[in-house]
């Protein structure tokens, strides 16, 4: 029935694609490892691409560091080193946020808490794809606020047989820190791999923040001559003490563990102008929680989720333009003491078609998601986007989506002495629009967007008083509303500055509501400048200026600056990061107190 409630929609789209006269070639996209995007000078949605080069000089030592320096994501850090984050898109929850690894979805049935977990190495990110906005049409349920793809590098080929070791990073700093990482790169004619192992640990920042973590990459790709296939498998396994991380500030002795795992096989076939990608993959992910560090007895929870993947993605172009469309299952279980046990089949399918007129000037991109689980609903997603070249350096754009959330598991089933879930929980809704331009130039990049979302049902935990329990709630509705804009400037090849702003507002939850634990406390102001410059032909720096001030009016500002002096050009380079130089007391979630100032000296290869 929700079909054919879009099927006028999709059928007058489609009719008008006829008219389009300029065939599209296969040339003229770029095959990622999700779907078929097109160039990203021709794309009108709000996404922005960091490519392994901006990675490799912005000298962060982690993807979440990484991400904290885009406009528009709210990265809330409980410690340091990247241990335990939550990550936010525009004013979206952690719930709604998706992550995904290859193209391969890292949501986690238990709780959005766990969407970081699986930490790749930055040296082993060929490129982050983030796309702000709903993006459940092609995506679905999770993408409600927005969805980033991490791309991982393949082994590099050298056309015969050859296998190397090498010692990739050697570094430490403030509070103990020490981190290093071996890579090993495999190499045939048809055939090539790669191996990596890092590991780090630090004492703390403060009483009970000690960490100790542990990840092992290996990746392999099989090429011929219409079709490569990759073999990705991944452990990401963490120790850390969690002082005040959850429950209240005064919980002090807490602790967690979580181990996180991905296996994953994915082929692409080429034939003609059809482009056929299979997808299987596997991701469990545990979690071990006590209250007590030195007394598990007290209070302890275990976690186990599974989720069982299998999807085929068919992209077919054509003088009608590019048609994407798939299929996808997924079956996710829980095992917990105090969840309980659960499973859940999932079944999605969906379709989107980008044609042009006018000479290519306006294209239009309709598309529509459909998806039904086992214990809750069936559910669609529609959207379409909208773009037009006013020139080969002015393009506006619109794009209007619909998006859904079910709950978690912690949403509805979890119970301690803090917080209660609710099993009577709705899903979550929204709908989204928005409005942006964008103008390139060889020396400057100026893009601007506006954009509002109306959600129902909106999943959070409240109370009246401040000692009641935290209580699971759907809340009747919520309106975010904002600003959000770009200035890249490059003064030449070696210094740039880039300069970011977002305004962010959520209108009043109902009058009854005292206390929200999550929603209400978004980045309402936020700005981020970044200045890259060279002192000379091997010596860089990167200056990094951040102002947040969030929805509780608490601010602070905060300046990172990273070093980089490259002697002997392809041998590796030497680094110095300094974080938070203006010594700021701060927090970004939960009243956990951030580190101050602190330092991070090291080696790292360059490949």
């Amino acid at each position: 029935m929700c079909f054919l409630k879009y099927s006028w929609f999709f059928i007058l789209c489609f009719s008008l694609s006829i008219f389009s006269q300029k065939k599209q070639f296969l040339d003229s996209v770029i095959v990622t490892e999700t779907k078929i995007n097109v160039p990203f000078s021709k794309n009108y949605r709000s996404i922005e691409i960091i490519n392994s080069s901006q990675i490799r000089e912005s000298g962060v030592s982690n993807i979440i560091d990484l991400l904290q320096q885009s406009t528009g994501l709210d990265i809330r850090r409980r410690g340091a080193g990247g241990v335990q984050a939550d990550l936010y898109i525009r004013g979206g929850g952690f719930d709604q946020t998706l992550l995904l690894i290859d193209g391969m979805k890292m949501d986690d049935s238990q709780t959005g808490h766990h969407t970081l977990n699986m930490l790749i190495p930055v040296h082993l990110i060929e490129r982050v794809e983030i796309i702000k906005g709903p993006a459940a049409r092609i995506f679905g349920q999770n993408a409600f606020s927005g969805a980033i793809n991490i791309v991982t590098k393949s082994a590099w080929k050298t056309g015969k047989k050859e296998a190397v070791v090498f010692l990739n990073n050697l570094s430490g700093g403030s509070y103990g820190n020490f981190k290093y990482s071996l890579y090993s790169n495999i190499s045939s004619s048809q055939y090539s791999g790669l191996i990596n192992y890092t590991r780090e640990k630090s004492k703390g920042y403060r009483y009970n923040t000690d960490y100790k973590s542990d990840n092992i990459f290996i990746k392999s790709r099989l090429s011929k001559k219409n079709a490569n296939t990759n073999l990705i498998a991944t452990l990401s396994n963490r120790k850390f003490g969690a002082n005040g991380f959850y429950a209240s500030p005064d919980a002090i002795d807490q602790y967690e563990e979580t181990q996180t795992s991905l296996v994953g096989l994915s082929s692409i076939y080429n034939s003609g102008n059809l482009i056929i990608k299979p997808k299987i993959y596997w991701r469990r992910n545990q979690d071990e929680y006590i209250y007590v560090r030195s007394d598990p007895s007290i209070y302890r929870n275990l976690h186990k989720t599974n989720k069982i993947s299998a999807e085929v993605n068919f992209n077919y172009l054509s003088s009608l333009g590019n048609t994407g469309f798939g299929l996808e299952f997924s079956n996710v279980s829980i095992t917990s003491n105090n969840l309980g046990e659960h499973k859940r089949f999932t079944s999605s399918f969906y379709v989107d078609h980008t044609f042009s007129l006018f000479n290519n000037k306006l294209t239009i991109s309709p598309g529509v998601s459909l998806s039904y689980f086992s214990d809750l609903s069936f559910h669609s997603f529609p959207g379409l986007d909208i773009g037009y070249d006013l020139s080969n350096k002015l393009r506006l754009y619109a794009n209007f989506g619909q998006t859904f959330r079910i709950p978690t598991y912690t949403d509805l089933y979890y119970s301690d002495r803090t917080t209660i879930g609710n099993e009577n929980l709705e899903p979550e809704s929204a709908k989204s629009t928005e409005f942006g331009f964008k103008f390139n130039t060889n020396n400057l990049i100026f893009k601007s967007a506006i954009f509002w979302r109306d959600s129902q049902n909106i999943i959070d935990y409240v109370k009246k008083n401040e000692d009641d329990l935290w209580q699971a709630t759907n809340i009747r509705s919520l309106k975010t509303y904002g600003f959000e804009s770009d200035i890249v400037i490059n003064f030449n090849s070696k210094s740039f500055l880039k300069l970011g702003y977002a305004l962010l507002n959520d209108d009043t939850y109902v009058n009854n509501i005292n206390f929200s634990k999550y929603s209400l406390n978004s980045l309402k102001n936020n700005f981020i400048s970044k200045f890259s410059f060279k002192y000379l032909k091997n010596l860089t720096q990167n200056i990094v200026f951040r102002y947040a001030e969030r929805s509780d009016e608490t601010n602070y500002t905060i300046l990172d600056s990273n070093i980089v002096y490259n002697p002997f050009k392809d041998a590796g380079e030497i680094f110095l990061n300094l974080n938070n130089i203006f010594n700021e007391s701060y927090w970004e979630t939960n009243l956990v107190p951030m580190p101050g100032r602190n330092f991070i000296i090291g080696y790292r290869a360059s490949f």
